[in-house]
């Protein structure tokens, strides 16, 4: 791997969750190894400090509003067989322990712009940004089906386009409520008795189709001003969501050209609303079985797959779907699924059935393995030359790292990528294609800057800390760290 030409920019890394017993691998609660705590939140704590120790950018919570109940009208087999909605923790506390318990890693979080309002949703993320001093990002979804429309008064979700004009509201308000404060509106003047410049607050006064709000929010600006925005659009509405409003786009491909084609059109898109490419990072969903040889790496990704329950993995798609698939012979070939849910994923899972001659049961277990998320296979050397490959020819930035089991594949993943480790020397590299640059957010980052008058005493203190190397945070990127990122963070 030494020859292997460096990549054309730095190769951004972030760690996908869910707060409850799965991932994208459905099997994951089944590890023989033991049980997952995965109501502990020593167990997160461990996942992250495992992250942040290999140099990820980021670590992420999917989250969903409601049990999986889609398949066969009932809660059954998604509960019974444990699906991906079988339990899930609201991330948005989780992310308050973590960001006490780490230093540099940005830690992002799910909400719902159907089923939230903006400006609860603004006042707690621009919480979690000082607590986390500016690490702090926003997943923002649409929901997915009418389990979730039920558990908050009404009858059916919206209609898919709905959902997202909806959205596109709820982000400009949540962003006038960010904005709502000027960066130097804390004056805290002890001296004069003055907190702040009530000139530098403005009310937002929005009256929208679906929102009204007078503001202005309640908190001063956060290190960001605005915490990073994620998405994952994919249909032709959502993508052209995802082009006026992430910074970080998450997204699965099977193959390069899907990645290909992905990332075209979502560059596409941004040139025709004038955003540069480079206000947008895209990064492709991938699932690492690493071991100290080929054949290891293949029996644990077999090992780990054959936990997979394939009811498990159609109770999902079912609810990705907003679909009831127990209608549908389970060992008769699918020819194509549509729902009204995520579009995107029903329709590639119809693909792969339709074009591989899969039956029901069959695309259940292929779903159930990674909600169809490519399983990479190999020694450290191999992944990493398999995650080079299809970095060039994705045309993507970077990677979404999907974990088959907790916290093992995480470990796994590391020992193999850190510099200072045995593993990492394997790959070749002096520095391994891991993330070593900012993710930068052109003309619109901002650092909230208080005009804060100190009594004398209290200045040399606050120089010293200041310039002192534990108090570096990130306010630039997605998360600059505070050390080199060819340095193992401790």
């Amino acid at each position: 791997m030494s020859d292997d030409p460096a990549p054309r920019h730095p190769m951004h890394l972030a760690a996908f969750l869910i707060a409850g017993p799965v991932s994208h691998h459905h099997g994951l609660w089944r590890d023989p190894a033991g049980a997952v705590p995965f109501l502990s939140v020593s167990h997160y704590v461990h996942i992250a400090r495992t992250l942040e120790r290999g140099l990820f950018d980021l670590v992420f919570f999917a989250d969903r509003l409601a049990i999986a109940d889609r398949f066969g009208a009932d809660k059954a087999t998604g509960l019974r067989h444990g699906d991906q909605d079988s339990t899930r923790l609201d991330p948005l506390p989780l992310l308050g322990a973590l960001a006490a318990t780490t230093s540099r890693i940005g830690l992002g979080a799910t909400r719902s712009t159907t089923y939230d309002q903006p400006y609860h949703v603004a006042r707690a993320f621009q919480t979690l940004d000082h607590l986390s001093q500016g690490r702090v990002a926003w997943n923002v979804v649409t929901s997915m089906n009418d389990g979730e429309a039920l558990n908050f008064g009404l009858d059916t979700h919206l209609d898919h386009d709905t959902r997202y004009d909806r959205a596109d509201e709820f982000m400009e308000l949540t962003a006038k409520l960010w904005d709502s404060w000027a960066p130097d509106a804390l004056v805290l003047d002890q001296g004069a008795g003055v907190y702040a410049d009530p000139e530098r607050v403005r009310y937002v006064d929005h009256d929208g189709a679906w929102f009204r709000s007078r503001g202005p929010l309640n908190i001063p600006p956060g290190p960001q001003g605005r915490p990073v925005i994620i998405q994952a659009g994919a249909s032709d509405r959502g993508l052209a969501f995802a082009a006026r409003w992430a910074e970080v786009v998450f997204t699965i491909g099977p193959t390069p050209a899907d990645l290909r084609r992905y990332v075209d059109s979502l560059r596409a898109e941004m040139d025709r609303i004038g955003r540069p490419p480079t206000a947008c990072r895209v990064l492709a969903a991938v699932m690492p079985f690493v071991g100290a040889t080929t054949a290891e790496a293949e029996d644990g990704r077999d090992r780990a797959n054959a936990l997979v329950e394939p009811l498990a993995g159609l109770s999902t798609l079912s609810a990705h779907a907003n679909l009831d698939l127990s209608t549908l012979d389970l060992d008769a070939p699918v020819d194509r699924l549509e729902g009204t849910g995520t579009q995107s994923l029903s329709r590639l899972a119809g693909r792969i059935a339709r074009d591989e001659g899969l039956t029901l049961r069959e695309i259940g277990q292929r779903y159930g393995r990674g909600v169809l998320v490519p399983q990479l296979c190999g020694t450290g050397a191999e992944v990493a030359s398999q995650l080079v490959e299809l970095f060039d020819a994705g045309g993507v930035d970077g990677f979404v790292i999907s974990p088959a089991l907790l916290p093992g594949s995480f470990e796994a993943f590391v020992a193999t990528w850190c510099p200072s480790s045995s593993a990492g020397a394997a790959t070749g590299r002096s520095t391994p294609p891991t993330p070593s640059g900012a993710i930068s957010r052109p003309g619109r980052r901002r650092q909230a800057q208080a005009r804060v008058v100190l009594a004398p005493d209290e200045a040399s203190s606050a120089v010293s800390q200041a310039s002192s190397p534990v108090n570096v945070t990130a306010t630039i990127g997605l998360w600059a760290t505070a050390v080199s990122r060819s340095t193992v963070l401790r």
